[in-house]
């Protein structure tokens, strides 16, 4: 064990000394961009281990694991997390009530003592949908932590994409538009963005969508990684200004693949200070807290800035 704050460059540590193990069922292109080499040597390092978990195998019968991680979409799966989060519930309840258990009991917290899903099912389910993941952020008020929080005007298209224009002026939305898939399965077409210009080109797109005003914010966001009270806040490119010159002028739908991911890092650019600001950290704060309580599970939530807001200190989300 080593105390805070005390340098150590794993080397040392005893073979077989182990604090924990992580179970992880992944897509095998998850898998190629998280369990890099050094991840991994930096998790030994600290006594942390990731075993694949056999889908063709009892869940029951591997392990013990401290800590499920998966990002599985098929029902199957879904069913036997949230199978294991109910009876491990009822275990806790039974537990509670008497002092003996019987031997099923037994066997499951020998093999799965305590395990930690992230994330459970129901908590995903939630954040599949763009509509749904946004109207937590909608009723926030955090006008009295140094900023403030957002979503641009928005509708949804579920069908008929024929109807798309009309709807749009209905709803009185004002171009240019992003339109993204409504469903965020981690499926490549999920990561889809579009920036459409005029309103002939909308029934181009195919529901069901998003689609939301576009704010000029810089070309820089701000992408929130929020696991318990840990915040980290990294600067990713985004989508550039559109000015009304080119608003004017420019027509038909753009797409913008992966605009903000990873490999976009705005960290060490060199940006107008203006735009590369970190938002408050009061305001990170109260929004972590916010979301934690209303999503009850780890999020990542990706924000614009918007320099036109009063204060320069708006966070809208998308």
């Amino acid at each position: 064990m080593r105390l805070n704050g005390e340098i150590y460059d794993g080397e040392d540590r005893e073979e077989g000394e182990q604090k924990l193990v992580v179970g992880y069922a992944l897509t095998l292109k998850k898998r190629k961009s998280f369990l890099q080499p050094n991840f991994e040597r930096l998790a030994r390092n600290k006594g942390i281990s990731f075993v694949a978990i056999d889908q063709n195998r009892p869940l029951s019968d591997q392990g013990p694991f401290d800590i499920i991680l998966h990002k599985l979409l098929g029902k199957e799966w879904c069913e036997i997390i949230e199978e294991m989060g109910k009876f491990d519930l009822e275990l806790k309840r039974s537990h509670s009530s008497s002092n003996s258990t019987n031997d099923c009991q037994m066997d499951y917290r020998q093999t799965q003592p305590q395990v930690i899903v992230l994330d459970p099912p129901d908590a995903i389910q939630h954040l599949y949908n763009r509509q749904s993941m946004l109207q937590n952020v909608v009723d926030l008020n955090l006008s009295d932590f140094h900023g403030k929080v957002g979503v641009p005007r928005q509708m949804v298209i579920t069908e008929d994409p024929l109807s798309i224009p009309d709807e749009v002026t209905k709803a009185g939305l004002k171009l240019p538009l992003v339109a993204k898939p409504l469903v965020v399965d981690g499926s490549t077409k999920s990561h889809e963005l579009f920036l459409v210009y005029d309103q002939f080109s909308l029934s181009e797109l195919e529901p069901p969508l998003v689609l939301q005003e576009f704010v000029n914010h810089g070309g820089v966001l701000f992408k929130i990684y929020i696991v318990g009270d840990a915040i980290k806040v990294v600067r990713r490119h985004s989508l550039p200004n559109v000015s009304k010159c080119e608003l004017a002028k420019v027509a038909g739908i753009i797409p913008f693949p992966r605009v903000s991911s990873a490999s976009a890092s705005a960290d060490d650019a060199d940006l107008d200070p203006g735009v590369a600001e970190l938002p408050p950290q009061p305001l990170l704060e109260r929004l972590a807290k916010e979301l934690r309580h209303r999503l009850a599970r780890p999020s990542v939530v990706q924000y614009r800035h918007d320099p036109r807001a009063w204060d320069k200190r708006c966070l809208l989300c998308y």
